[in-house]
């Protein structure tokens, strides 16, 4: 499933580190959006992990689960629509 994962976060260090580290689960599609294909699992542990990254006072980290009838769905205008990454790499 697709799981977007916006946030606004007021220190510029804290913000860098947290694209940096979403980097590793999705695609950015936004300043402050992530496009992330997970597993239920991956999506609990990922939550998990922001948890213990963000300022929860300061921070605002959300993450949005959406079925795949609903990326189905999605328009976009001057980017490609949500797809999830390869399953096989061939090198």
């Amino acid at each position: 499933m697709l799981v977007l994962v916006i946030y606004d976060i007021p220190d510029d260090r804290r913000r860098t580190k947290l694209a940096t580290f979403l980097e590793g689960y999705g695609r950015r599609v936004q300043y402050s959006a992530f496009e992330c294909f997970l597993s239920l699992d991956e999506m609990r542990q990922l939550y998990a992990a922001l948890a213990k990254r963000v300022n929860l006072e300061e921070d605002n980290v959300r993450l949005y689960w959406l079925s795949r009838e609903a990326v189905a769905r999605v328009l976009t205008l001057g980017s490609p629509p949500p797809e999830p990454p390869p399953t096989h790499y061939i090198i």
